[in-house]
């Protein structure tokens, strides 16, 4: 089959409410999310059945196409509840449903939804993409376990849309596959209630009760995914969506991953990228929650390196302080109001405003006490800060620090 000849890879990136979605509208062209129910990531769910609608209005109306995901295993007991959901995700005018399950599958079909098949599905040849695609799915997402070369065979064999993961966790176990969360501790895998034990930290014991020393005690715990500094690869692969994972990130995780890959591809379509520009890239996605990086199987099974054995869950290099809170905000001064319930605050520090809707980084331009600015500001101050858009009462302001730093 002659390799097919697709348009510019499409950027997806992972979202749970507006603020996330805010936080990366500007950079991708597509956003998947779940609902409460039938999902593998059920922890981070803030979109219910009744708001679906409006969030797929707020996706639309930024530009974006809308992904639901419906990836869990389906149940005899929940064939009732997933005929309401796809009537909901239709109404909403949904523009894919990520899933697998043959029963999700049909019922998506019948109500005239397209169908992308999810990763679960451990799709990891041409014949098993040829498989979906027969029974109606438009695309479908490469087991996270399969090499560059393994990738590009497959696209070489099928007319089908391939997506691929290219940043985010990875599972130490394939792709679908996992039981250890519902043998430990009674949360399905599959069913959105993993309790991550292989982020847990072990102990490994020889038969004759002796401890076995092997440089750290996370023995289970992979290295993310990223694979920045290879995307001109994975375009000239010909691969039709990129996927950034983080439905359980913060919306600052969201915001600098998303624009880091958008800058990447830009890279790629003006001709400019290589490695020196995407070093600066890299180095911001280090700033934000990442358990160490790795390019996963891309390039051959993963060795005992790709573990992050004695290092804590975050491996970020900066981290984020709670100062205080929003009291108000003021439009025409593009200022806000705010007390500083947790910490202090300087002039120059790096802040990051959270809330429901809203998602801001910036530095401390000048802060304003009793009309008078000031160098310093200090826990239980009440202060005005500029700021560069909207904020809202009550949204939380943290300040960037060093991750080695101790907190003031």
């Amino acid at each position: 089959m002659t390799k097919r000849v697709s348009a510019f890879p499409e950027l997806v990136a992972g979202v749970r409410n507006i603020s996330t979605l805010n936080a990366c509208k500007n950079h991708v062209d597509a956003v998947y999310f779940s609902l409460d129910r039938f999902s593998l990531r059920a922890r981070a769910q803030e979109i219910s059945s009744e708001y679906l609608s409006d969030f797929v209005h707020a996706v639309h109306h930024a530009g974006l196409k809308a992904y639901l995901t419906v990836n869990s295993v389906i149940y005899p007991e929940d064939i009732k509840e997933l005929d309401t959901i796809m009537d909901h995700a239709s109404s909403a005018e949904i523009d894919a449903v990520i899933c697998w399950d043959p029963a999700t599958i049909e019922q998506a079909l019948d109500n005239g939804l397209k169908v992308h098949i999810s990763t679960q599905a451990n799709v990891s040849n041409h014949r098993s993409a040829e498989f979906y695609h027969s029974l109606g799915a438009e695309r479908v997402v490469l087991s996270r376990e399969l090499s560059l070369e393994q990738i590009a065979d497959i696209r070489n064999k099928t007319d089908m849309e391939l997506e691929v993961f290219v940043h985010g966790a990875m599972c130490h176990s394939i792709s679908g596959r996992c039981y250890l969360s519902a043998y430990l501790a009674g949360g399905s895998a599959n069913c959105g209630e993993c309790t991550q034990p292989c982020r847990w930290e072990w102990t490994l014991v020889a038969d004759d009760g002796s401890m076995v020393e092997v440089g750290g005690k996370y023995l289970l715990s992979a290295k993310d995914l990223c694979m920045i500094e290879h995307i001109q690869e994975l375009v000239d692969t010909g691969i039709d969506a990129f996927k950034i994972e983080g439905r359980l990130r913060d919306t600052r995780y969201i915001s600098h991953v998303s624009s880091c890959y958008a800058n990447a591809l830009s890279s790629v379509k003006d001709g400019n990228f290589s490695i020196d520009n995407v070093s600066a890239l890299k180095k911001d996605i280090e700033s934000v929650f990442n358990r160490g990086l790795s390019t996963g199987f891309y390039f051959g099974t993963p060795s005992s390196k790709e573990i992050m054995l004695n290092k804590p869950m975050n491996a970020s290099s900066t981290k984020k302080q709670p100062v205080g809170i929003v009291t108000n905000y003021y439009s025409k001064k593009k200022a806000a109001s705010v007390i500083l319930k947790h910490s202090s605050l300087c002039a120059e520090d790096r802040i990051v405003i959270e809330g429901n809707t809203t998602f801001l980084e910036q530095n401390v331009e000048s802060i304003i006490k009793d009309n008078t600015p000031i160098k310093h500001a200090y826990k239980g101050d009440e202060v005005g800060l500029e700021v560069v858009s909207k904020v809202r009462k009550n949204d939380r302001i943290f300040k960037l620090i060093n991750s080695k730093d101790t907190c003031k």
